[in-house]
């Protein structure tokens, strides 16, 4: 057994009991193995013992194994912050966006979606522990950009996603977690077809988990410390 391949195995273990602990079934819950600055090598190793959805938080990195891995076809998501210039390439790209924040990024996704491919799965970044120095929307602007998005011919409003800000104390992180799902309930009042929360990283993924996220965003836990070497990653 690799490395990555026993990881895997551990973090399933860890959703599957967060998920018993709360009387939910683990396959409710989608495993979003996050590869940024880890070589195609890796991605592939994880392909291998059965992973699907990655994450990618820099387009041009993320492109660069998209097409290095064509014939794997695992599923890409981009949850990085989306700079409009590099729009196209994730529109192009990927099969969601977690990142949407603003309908002029909305807008270029849905205009630059090939009309071969289908719907780009877009979700709604919402910035729930209102920090300055994180991408998302205040909830209380979430109905008018929801209304906006899900308008878009060619893209598909999935839900919402957050980055908490860091909590030690699990009760502080369920709150927190809590107030995200409160918000999809109410966007799925007005949209049934909305089905995702993105919540959950390693330090928080049993309390998101608790409050009802589909899908944790897990990479060191899977791949090892990153390496960003001297210079950041491109975006």
């Amino acid at each position: 057994m690799t490395s990555i391949q026993h990881n895997l195995q551990e973090v399933r273990q860890r959703i599957a009991a967060a998920a018993s602990r709360c009387g939910r079934d683990p396959q409710e819950i989608t495993l979003l193995a996050v590869s940024k600055t880890k070589p195609a090598s890796a991605v592939a190793e994880a392909l291998q013992a059965g992973q699907i959805a990655f994450g990618e938080n820099y387009v041009q990195e993320g492109v660069d194994k998209i097409q290095a891995l064509a014939d794997e076809q695992p599923e890409w998501h981009f949850i990085g912050p989306l700079q409009s210039n590099k729009s196209r390439l994730v529109a192009e790209n990927f099969a969601w966006c977690h990142t949407v924040d603003r309908l002029r990024i909305a807008t270029r996704l849905n205009d630059q979606r090939p009309a071969h491919l289908p719907p780009l799965n877009v979700l709604i970044q919402v910035n729930i522990s209102d920090e300055n120095s994180k991408s998302g929307i205040m909830l209380e602007a979430l109905p008018e950009l929801a209304q906006a998005v899900a308008a878009l011919p060619h893209l598909r409003l999935r839900g919402l996603m957050a980055i908490p800000a860091p909590e030690k104390e699990y009760q502080r992180q369920l709150a927190v977690c809590q107030k995200m799902a409160d918000a999809l309930a109410s966007l799925k009042q007005h949209y049934p077809f909305v089905d995702t929360l993105s919540l959950g990283m390693s330090d928080d993924l049993e309390a998101a988990i608790a409050a009802g996220s589909t899908m944790v965003r897990i990479g060191t836990a899977i791949f090892g410390a990153r390496d960003y070497g001297t210079t950041p990653p491109q975006q």
